[in-house]
């Protein structure tokens, strides 16, 4: 069965599908010699596929672990500003793994890592329904009203953000720690909602991605996710 070669080098563990179709853009990938032109070519998977030349890595089982990212660390295999990055940081032994999605520089909890490029892509997708947790410590006076309102969604500076789910959990002098749900996860998301409702986030803390659960994992600490309970948590829809 054929496959689009972006989603076939996604699968290798090289590189997520969207950095694959930047690497086929930039002609860096090959099949039986000749060099592919766009996303879309399909192949069968017994064709000698090169990138830069070297041979993509053998196709493995796929794999899931939870990791506990650090405040410090930037979610990015190489960073411009040559700044400490999560996969510079994980213990060894790790193999090539690529983040479902990211935790900015300043915030930290649970980091879900595959070395399946097609699976983060899968389970990145909002339309999976899986609801992402934080603790989220703010600065500044919190109006449970305007709170209460992000259910509803809101739009900031232009971008439309979905439901957001936030409630008070206990507040301090002008510091108060809210547990805030939401499903899609925009870049700085939490941080922007926030600022528009007058609210300064000074910590943020990812407790859950969908079923996978932070809990006692360790800050820099590393846990696979056992093949049985992968395949039980991802079930059908996510089967690859």
């Amino acid at each position: 069965m054929s496959e689009r070669i972006a989603k076939f080098m996604a699968r290798s563990g090289v590189c997520s599908r969207r950095e694959a179709e930047e690497m086929i853009k930039q002609k860096r990938v090959t099949v039986n010699g000749e060099v592919v032109e766009t996303p879309a070519f399909n192949v069968e998977g017994n064709e000698k596929i090169l990138l830069d030349g070297e041979k993509l890595p053998q196709k493995e089982l796929t794999r899931l672990w939870l990791y506990h990212k650090p405040c410090g660390l930037v979610t990015t295999h190489k960073d411009e500003k040559n700044r400490p990055t999560v996969f510079d940081n994980l213990p060894a032994g790790m193999p090539r793994v690529i983040s479902v999605g990211r935790l900015d520089l300043n915030s930290e909890g649970l980091l879900l890592l595959t070395n399946n490029g097609e699976l983060s892509r899968k389970l990145e997708m909002p339309n999976n329904g899986w609801l992402r947790r934080y603790k989220v410590r703010v600065h500044g006076v919190v109006d449970a009203k305007k709170l209460a309102k992000l259910k509803n969604g809101i739009v900031v500076d232009g971008v439309e953000y979905t439901s957001i789910k936030a409630e008070i959990e206990s507040t301090q002098g002008a510091n108060s720690w809210l547990a805030v749900t939401l499903s899609e996860g925009k870049n700085r998301e939490i941080r922007k909602v926030m600022k528009a409702i007058g609210l300064d986030v000074a910590r943020l803390i990812r407790l859950s991605y969908g079923p996978f659960q932070l809990g006692s994992l360790r800050k820099g600490e590393v846990k696979e996710v056992p093949a049985k309970v992968l395949k039980e948590q991802l079930g059908a829809k996510f089967e690859l």
